[in-house]
């Protein structure tokens, strides 16, 4: 497939553009500990987050949304992590690299996460990159979801900007299976891959694959996904 120009990067939220592991891993532990549970290390927790409080409610209870007390294991987890979410949370490093390099060179940039709007926006101004995106797209934004395009062509569509002229960077296999849907470049984060079969899929889907955001660089044009840098990984 030929795309235009590129003038738009669009990111995945937990995982891709912010590490919030260690604050969502700490709100388990705390439900967890307050139903007599025992905690669960970091790295059992870890490839969870991208899945949000579904995926860990999953890890933690054994629960799925069609349980009867998921609900409210879902908004006492949430209110948990409202009070650690700040303690943390960072972006990774290379990402304001990224963000630099999108300002030199007339690239617009915005988020779209399956993570509600209300945590999205406190935690997007308290690290003070709400006022620099394009589009910000939540989880209950819209009637539906990633892998769903449509959180993806409403960031375009935002943005002021062709679908096709945007690339999507995330790091579960929703976010490629979205990008695609959506007819945007897409891009593996591979430095936060969830799951085994989200990386077999990243891995054969993807236009490109990045393992570090500090490490990207300007790249050849034959880069198959038609950015302006890259890891040399395609």
């Amino acid at each position: 497939m030929t795309y235009p120009f590129l003038k738009a990067v669009l990111f995945d939220l937990d995982g891709t553009f912010l590490d919030t592991s260690q604050d969502m891993a700490q709100a388990l532990n705390l439900l967890l500990a307050e139903h007599g549970r025992a905690p669960l290390h970091y790295e059992q927790i870890r490839p969870q987050v991208s899945h949000g409080a579904l995926g860990l409610l999953d890890l933690g209870f054994q629960i799925s949304p069609e349980h009867a007390e998921f609900a409210a294991l879902r908004a006492r987890y949430l209110e948990l992590y409202e009070t650690c979410m700040f303690e943390q949370t960072r972006a990774f490093d290379g990402i304001d690299q990224i963000l630099r390099y999108c300002g030199q060179h007339d690239l617009a940039w915005g988020i779209v996460t399956n993570k509600p709007r209300y945590l999205t926006d406190k935690i997007l101004r308290h690290l003070g990159y709400w006022p620099q995106a394009s589009a910000i797209i939540a989880g209950d934004d819209l009637p539906q979801r990633k892998p769903h395009p449509a959180p993806l062509l409403k960031a375009a569509e935002l943005s002021n900007i062709d679908a096709a002229a945007c690339c999507y960077i995330g790091d579960a296999e929703r976010d490629i299976r979205a990008g695609k849907n959506a007819g945007m470049r897409t891009i593996t984060a591979r430095w936060r891959v969830t799951r085994a079969s989200g990386r077999r899929y990243s891995a054969r889907e993807a236009r490109c694959q990045w393992t570090r955001p500090k490490n990207c660089w300007p790249c050849s044009p034959r880069c198959p996904s038609g950015l302006c840098w890259g890891t040399g990984e395609r």
